[in-house]
């Protein structure tokens, strides 16, 4: 059996012969949302965790891709003109391959807003007056602070978080407590397995409510690693640069967070379906004063799902039609594309399982992240660098390919109610979704037992880590990389 590197290197020369897609999450997936970077999703996350004897569904969304940490001023905020939504479905409102517009509407839908406000307008220092200490004191000029509102099915609106606020940006010396011995002059705090070990400024922008939710929302390390440059530069052998090359190391994300107990979802004997939107309002009217007037409907402008849905299956031709159109039309507009995906072609795929594969369309479509909450907590991602907490026991970045697995009590999944421990159940931070999914393009998981091309020391593009430990604890992603030292 040729191995995965094999595989690609011997397709390169019919790769180089095809229009080029993008086939990996670049973060620059689609040419519209490119020009609005505070609206252009990222990456989602959706697992089960377990804190405090309460089961949760953590969810992630992260925005505004290639924060360059050393920019000033750092300006890398969220949109306060950007309505963030994590949509939640459960049971009859659950989108599926035989039902994609379920008559029921999200069993829950989270809205995240945000308002921007400055201490001192008359100065060019904007975001940093001095050292910040304490979150939001006298040295932190740019604040922004957040309500999260929860819609039910029945379209009743509660309020679970007002005034939230969003720790500084990771600068440096302004912001010295992100940083290892509280030096802005040092790289980025790694990854604690305790809340106890999280830096200052992230300990206090944790908040929790009566009803056991939990929300963070702030700079983040962006938590996706993967060889893209040579993906661009043609390179699928992934030796052009010497050495692996994660193209996502060093830059930040802004990422909001969010507990969800189970038991707000119906309980745990459920399959949940998890996407975000990011929405803004149909008028803007520009005015010389700079004070623009927004109106009308909120008018989603972008959307993710599954990591590499949009980046690595769909052509430019629909990509920015995709992030317009309702989850609802995925099945009539977007399905052809998983079960006959281009990629395939590329990867030199047999010509059997270039088609009809209806197992990738299980995995893609509708467009959302399955996460069957019956399971035990997911294994957890630490990080190998020095001083960042291990991974849990049985982590493994290739998920059920590396033989990383949950059992279900709903499911009976790969038989026995075996499910993988990562995506595409879930996606927690580590996974290596560029490894899992082209493993996945190249087997056959239709088959039973399923074809699986490759073992658990696949390594596709020679990235097989983050850039820095993932925290073990809420809210999970990795310290902001420090703009002195990344």
């Amino acid at each position: 059996m040729k191995s995965i590197t094999q595989t690609w290197a011997a397709s390169f020369a019919l790769t180089a012969l095809l229009p080029l897609s993008t086939m990996a999450s670049s973060h620059m997936d689609a040419p519209l949302v490119t020009l609005d970077p505070a609206a252009n999703t990222t990456d989602v996350y959706a697992f089960v965790s377990m804190q405090n004897s309460i089961k949760y569904l953590t969810v992630a969304l992260a925005v505004y891709p290639h924060e360059e940490p050393g920019i000033g001023p750092n300006k890398y905020n969220f949109d306060d003109n950007v309505l963030y939504r994590i949509r939640v479905a459960t049971g009859t409102s659950l989108p599926t391959a035989a039902i994609p517009k379920p008559k029921t509407p999200p069993t829950q839908t989270y809205e995240f807003s945000f308002k921007t406000a400055y201490k001192n307008r008359n100065t060019i220092a904007q975001s940093y007056l001095g050292v910040i200490n304490t979150v939001n004191d006298a040295a932190q000029n740019l604040t922004q602070s957040y309500t999260v509102k929860k819609i039910g099915s029945d379209n009743k609106s509660t309020v679970l978080f007002t005034n939230a606020l969003v720790p500084p940006n990771n600068q440096g010396l302004t912001t010295p407590k992100y940083n290892q011995d509280n030096d802005g002059e040092k790289a980025a705090k790694e990854g604690v397995a305790d809340a106890a070990g999280l830096d200052a400024y992230t300990a206090a922008s944790i908040y929790t409510n009566t009803a056991g939710y939990q929300v963070f929302a702030g700079q983040r390390d962006d938590g996706f690693y993967a060889d893209v440059q040579s993906i661009f530069d043609l390179d699928f052998s992934f030796t052009g640069g010497g050495k692996p090359f994660d193209s996502q190391g060093g830059y930040n994300v802004h990422t909001i967070v969010l507990n969800i107990p189970v038991s707000e979802l119906g309980g745990d004997q459920r399959v949940a379906g998890v996407w975000a939107e990011t929405s803004r309002q149909a008028t803007t009217v520009l005015k010389n004063t700079a004070l623009d007037t927004r109106s009308g409907l909120w008018i989603q402008v972008g959307r993710q799902g599954n990591p590499l849905f949009c980046e690595a299956l769909l052509p430019g031709l629909v990509k920015d039609a995709y992030n317009r159109s309702p989850i609802g039309e995925d099945v009539e507009r977007y399905k052809q594309y998983a079960t006959a995906p281009e990629l395939a072609t590329i990867l030199g795929v047999a010509p059997d399982r270039r088609v009809n594969r209806s197992d990738l369309a299980g995995i893609f479509i509708p467009d959302l992240i399955k996460v069957d909450l019956s399971t035990g907590p997911a294994k957890l991602a630490g990080g190998s660098n020095v001083g960042a907490a291990a991974n849990d026991a049985g982590f493994h970045r290739l998920g059920i390919f590396g033989g990383d697995t949950l059992t279900s009590a709903i499911q009976p999944g790969f038989g026995g109610g075996t499910l993988a421990g990562g995506w595409p159940n879930g996606r927690r931070f580590g996974d290596d979704v560029v490894d899992i999914a082209v493993i996945a393009i190249l087997s056959d998981l239709r088959t039973s037992p399923p074809m699986i091309f490759g073992d658990s020391t696949a390594n596709v593009d020679g990235v097989q880590s983050n850039d820095i430990g993932y925290n073990k604890v809420f809210p999970y992603a990795a310290t902001p990389q420090n703009g002195r030292n990344h």
